[in-house]
């Protein structure tokens, strides 16, 4: 099971404040993006997930230069989601550094000709990202006559148009292990966001098939690890 650190940026700088001595008092705490990756990498991490939370909220990357710095210090594969809803905010965030992009499941799920245009410019690095909460996928206001209702069935479509990434969150509630466990059978990858809480939910996704978990402030307070780091973590004010 592989572990990816996410580092959620705001205003440039990272919403939280990383300091992997405080247990014990020593070192440094930081809100560089750059060095809080480096710091990450250096202790096992080989992916960085990195969420523009300001580009969320704008529709358009607002954190390209922060981007550029966490990809001058690191060199592991750099996964940036927020604002990357369609193939202009693809190139932009390509052209900052990053390796993978994400783009949200309802910027494309029913505009093949957007995602066309997503997995012409990023292919199998382009992610779909998804809330895989039943009541969220009957929600979704659904255009056809007859909507998919299953996890499965949505993964099923957008797998058979090309996309083999999928971020799957869960409203910070824990993760559906039967419904993930219905995918181990499709040729797609899937990471798991939000609801990983401690390290036997790690082992219990890992156990249904589930390839990788992204974990923020988990991974920040030490309840789930990564290497032998056991970190502190603090607010960022900036």
């Amino acid at each position: 099971m592989l572990v990816i650190p996410s580092i959620d940026l705001t205003g440039g700088r990272s919403r939280l404040v990383w300091w992997p001595g405080a247990s014990a008092g020593a070192g440094a705490p930081t809100d560089r993006p750059d060095r809080i990756a480096r710091s990450l990498v250096d202790a096992g991490a080989s992916v960085i997930h990195l969420v523009d939370l300001d580009g969320a909220r704008a529709g358009q990357p607002q954190a390209l230069g922060s981007i550029a710095e966490v990809a001058r210090a690191v060199a592991v594969p750099l996964q940036v989601a927020g604002g990357v809803d369609g193939p202009e905010q693809v190139e932009l965030c390509f052209a900052a550094g990053a390796t993978r992009v994400v783009v949200p499941g309802w910027a494309i799920i029913e505009d093949p000709d957007r995602l066309a245009a997503c997995l012409a410019i990023a292919g199998d690095w382009l992610g779909v990202g998804l809330d895989a909460r039943p009541e969220r996928l009957r929600e979704y206001p659904w255009k056809r006559y007859i909507p998919p209702t299953t996890l499965e069935q949505v993964v099923t479509e957008l797998s058979g148009a090309g996309v083999r990434r999928f971020v799957l969150s869960h409203g910070g509630v824990s993760p559906d292990l039967i419904a993930l466990g219905r995918l181990k059978a499709l040729d797609v990858e899937v990471l798991v966001a939000g609801g990983v809480s401690d390290m036997g939910t790690v082992a219990r996704l890992a156990d249904v098939g589930v390839d990788a978990v992204i974990v923020g402030e988990a991974l920040f307070t030490g309840a789930v690890s990564l290497g032998e780091q056991q970190p502190g973590v603090a607010r960022s004010e900036a």
